[in-house]
């Protein structure tokens, strides 16, 4: 039973533990934000056998790119990179257009799903756990987001060891740890994506209001977290991961 156990410990003893416990290969992806780069810290400072990863969507901000860097140099450590592949990007790019995926909701779904969700799929073939820097309290779609989850479409663990942390809580940690962020969280990007699809949000709404900001709230998932009923994947561990 994992998630009893990793409920009372912090940030570095859940991976720790999770570590030890999970046979076989763990892949933690990473997207730059601040969450990302507190666990980013954890994995590389405890020298964690996590294997740590991003998807080079092709239309990063330019700050995301300048972290990447930086968070290598900081750690020594490569952050590995998966890309979408050429064909399918050139081929929707042909019929759509390079910025199409703003014309519909089905269009930018197709956009993540290439630029992300397929990456995603060959990034995590085979690997046992999946470590993400979800928040229960980053939007109203993920409040349900536990510690220790099963992706069944994926049929893996999915470990969420910042989901009961605030964003409070991480800001305080990356500050006090000296941990490198993105600058654009000082400009109001409070959460980060492709450049196209991401704007700085306005007071008093959610963390999560700047992506896709042109489409309604109860669609604005790329299909990373995503199970096949549309629906953040939130199925129960299996036993002896509970």
């Amino acid at each position: 039973m994992l998630a009893p156990r990793l409920a009372a410990l912090d940030l570095d003893h859940r991976l720790r533990l999770a570590r030890e416990l999970i046979p076989g290969r763990i892949v933690f992806t990473t997207s730059f934000g601040i969450e990302d780069q507190l666990v980013t810290h954890s994995i590389f400072t405890q020298g964690l056998d996590i294997d740590v990863a991003t998807i080079d969507t092709g239309r990063l901000f330019e700050e995301t790119i300048e972290l990447w860097e930086k968070t290598e140099a900081r750690y020594a450590r490569r952050i590995h990179a998966v890309f979408p592949q050429a064909a399918p990007l050139a081929d929707f790019v042909a019929e759509h257009g390079i910025n199409g995926f703003y014309r519909s909701v089905e269009n930018r779904k197709a956009c993540c799903h290439i630029r992300k969700v397929e990456p995603l799929s060959r990034l995590l073939a085979g690997v046992s756990a999946w470590v993400t820097g979800l928040r229960a309290d980053q939007s109203q779609a993920r409040e349900a987001v536990g510690l220790v989850e099963f992706d069944a479409g994926r049929k893996l663990v999915k470990l969420n060891p910042l989901a009961d942390y605030t964003r409070e809580a991480i800001v305080a940690a990356t500050e006090e740890l000296s941990v490198p962020v993105n600058d654009l969280h000082a400009k109001g990007f409070l959460s980060i994506g492709c450049a196209p699809c991401t704007r700085a949000v306005q007071p008093g709404e959610s963390e999560r209001a700047g992506r896709w900001w042109w489409e309604e709230d109860e669609k604005k998932e790329c299909g990373l977290h995503v199970g096949p009923d549309g629906r953040l994947t939130r199925g129960p561990a299996p036993e002896g991961s509970r």
